[in-house]
């Protein structure tokens, strides 16, 4: 039966790839991949002879049924992105969701993740963590869900690109400016850097370029402090609070009810302060 192979890739140094990967690469039929020219650089270290066909956010639309069609007639194909695991912030969902709608076969053979890998080396906490992926690109958006998610006992994970690392240090700033984070970019590769701080201190450090603007980075933003120490909305007015729940969606009477819940005070007694009564 032919089958959907998605195929974790190197993130930097070519000898980061399984046994299993490069020899389900070499025996399927077709490689479905974001760029062929990264691709075949790949391809050629391990002398992978598979034709490469481009599978990526501009072409998806259209390739995806072209590439059921090519499984339901007996084809293999392997799903690649340009580095790490395909679907994690690249193409993908899409495919997989096509072909298990058609009964086909998916399997996955791991790689390595960026993600993860700059956790492991950050020093920051690791039993829970949250993978947010790329921020928004406008600061309102951004801030939106970095003040939703920083109030939670998590570590984040953060896809960030060069072009926009300080807009998103100065974001988190924003939300708290005293935050453990840590950097981690051009993993797996020569130079190599992680480094972790208070946001403050690796923001002044990427603006004197002791952090170099090269390479993709990954952010990861230490969670909040367990609120039995330490409440996170002690500096927020009662008004303040409610506009915080009301922020992420949730209509005025279930956002004083969650505020009465956190501040274990009567609803009542939230609803007449927030409506000045």
């Amino acid at each position: 039966m032919s089958t959907l192979y998605l195929v974790g890739t190197p993130i930097g140094n070519l000898s980061d790839i399984t046994y299993r990967a490069v020899e389900t690469l070499k025996r399927v039929d077709l490689i479905a991949c974001e760029d062929t020219r990264v691709t075949q650089k790949l391809c050629q270290h391990y002398e992978i002879h598979t034709p490469l066909k481009p599978y990526h956010d501009h072409n998806k639309e259209k390739e995806t049924m072209r590439l059921i069609t090519k499984l339901k007639e007996g084809c293999s194909i392997a799903l690649v992105s340009d580095a790490g695991l395909p679907l994690i912030s690249d193409p993908g969902y899409e495919l997989v969701v096509a072909a298990r709608e058609h009964g086909l076969s998916v399997e996955t053979v791991p790689g390595p993740n960026a993600g993860l890998t700059a956790l492991m080396a950050s020093g920051l906490p690791s039993f829970t963590y949250t993978f947010i992926g790329f921020l928004p690109r406008k600061e309102k958006d951004k801030l939106s869900i970095l003040k939703q998610r920083m109030y939670e006992d998590s570590t984040l994970i953060i896809y960030e690109s060069p072009y926009r690392v300080e807009d998103s240090l100065k974001a988190i700033m924003k939300v708290d400016e005293t935050r453990q984070i840590s950097i981690g970019r051009e993993l797996t590769k020569r130079f190599e850097q992680v480094e972790t701080g208070q946001v403050n201190d690796l923001l002044d450090a990427v603006k004197s370029h002791n952090i170099p603007l090269k390479g993709e980075f990954v952010i990861l933003v230490e969670g909040a402090p367990n609120q039995k120490d330490h409440q996170w909305f002690e500096e927020m007015s009662v008004t303040e609070h409610v506009e915080f729940y009301k922020a992420q969606n949730m209509k005025p009477k279930a956002a004083i009810k969650a505020v009465a819940k956190d501040r274990e005070a009567k609803t009542s007694e939230i609803y007449n302060i927030y409506h000045e009564i």
